[in-house]
């Protein structure tokens, strides 16, 4: 493809690589921002699959391959990596340097280890590409209707990402849940750190249906009436919320408390 054909077709203001779950979701809150995706998995079938099935909520340009995900990009090119931890995010990066140039900018969205998005992030800024870690909330539902988003990197990258991110993050009182934490991998730490508050929140909210439960006798029912009660106050929560649903619901094949 020569430069003023890859000029023409380059359209798309971000791309997303690897489509699974949270990568598909993310591509689909992109589009119905009102940002051009590029679309693009190792193997073609989830392209196709997204495009075929939600191609009506924004503009998609889907690729067969990494060469042509990457001229379909607007530059200096912004790409979401979103693949496995470890070494298939070292797969994607190596296959995607040969074909990107200076300024620009690969997002890993993906659950790195801090440490790892610090190598990349100077290995990349060897080759004068930007690479982003960004820790992001929410789960698959998140992904799609508005996550939080933790991005590091460098300010240069930000400026660049910035306004793409604040948009399809979760909004609270008209103020984005994004924001630039801080050089290399920063937002990856931060990621760390929000998920280990995560699980202490897990066991604390276990302990307290095991007390309820076993140590008072109270039905799972009522159990979950007590979630909801604590849902109105201080200990206000999704974990909370979605603990009380559980517990509200019987199992279809033997009518009991399906915990």
């Amino acid at each position: 493809m020569s430069d003023e054909t890859a000029s023409a077709t380059a359209t798309a203001r971000i791309g997303v690589t690897g489509l699974a779950v949270m990568g598909r979701n993310l591509a689909r809150n992109l589009a119905r921002n009102g940002f051009t995706v590029a679309l693009h998995n190792r193997s073609y079938v989830k392209t196709k699959s997204l495009f075929d099935e939600h191609g009506d909520e924004g503009e998609f340009v889907p690729s067969e391959s990494i060469e042509d995900f990457v001229a379909s990009l607007e530059k200096p090119r912004t790409i979401i990596v979103m693949v496995k931890a470890g070494d298939p995010t070292d797969a994607v990066i190596d296959e995607l340097t040969p074909v990107l140039e200076e300024g620009d900018v690969v997002i890993d969205c993906g659950n790195a280890q801090f440490s790892d998005t610090r190598r990349r992030e100077a290995a990349l800024r060897e080759l004068g590409l930007n690479f982003v870690g960004a820790g992001v909330s929410g789960g698959e539902e998140g992904a799609l209707l508005g996550p939080s988003i933790m991005p590091g990197g460098s300010v240069e990258a930000y400026e660049r990402l910035g306004p793409v991110f604040e948009k399809i993050a979760a909004q609270v009182d008209g103020t984005p849940c994004c924001i630039h934490i801080g050089p290399d991998g920063a937002g990856h730490f931060v990621k760390m750190v929000h998920n280990g508050i995560e699980y202490a929140d897990m066991q604390l909210i276990a302990e307290a249906y095991d007390l309820l439960r076993e140590g008072l006798g109270i039905e799972p029912a009522e159990v979950a009436d007590i979630f909801r009660k604590w849902n109105e106050g201080d200990l206000e929560s999704f974990l909370i919320e979605i603990t009380a649903d559980v517990l509200s619901h019987n199992d279809s094949r033997t009518g009991k408390a399906l915990v």
